[in-house]
């Protein structure tokens, strides 16, 4: 079972935590790898292909942790 997060007596699901780690995960990926491979060469449509990674690395924490 997942646990709520507390923030100053506010109750946070914890799916907005995963949501804002697989934010920085990302942010993370797109200045150091995606930049260096230039990954908008190698897809169509960049700003897609990150979206659908972003549901990826947010489904991969939601599984694992």
């Amino acid at each position: 079972m997942y646990q709520d997060i507390h923030i100053g007596g506010v109750l946070i699901s914890s799916f907005v935590a995963y949501a804002l780690a697989a934010f920085v995960i990302l942010l993370g990926l797109r200045w150091v790898v995606f930049a260096r491979i230039r990954f908008s060469r190698y897809v169509a449509n960049a700003p897609l292909a990150e979206a659908g990674l972003y549901v990826c690395v947010l489904a991969l924490l939601i599984a694992f942790i």
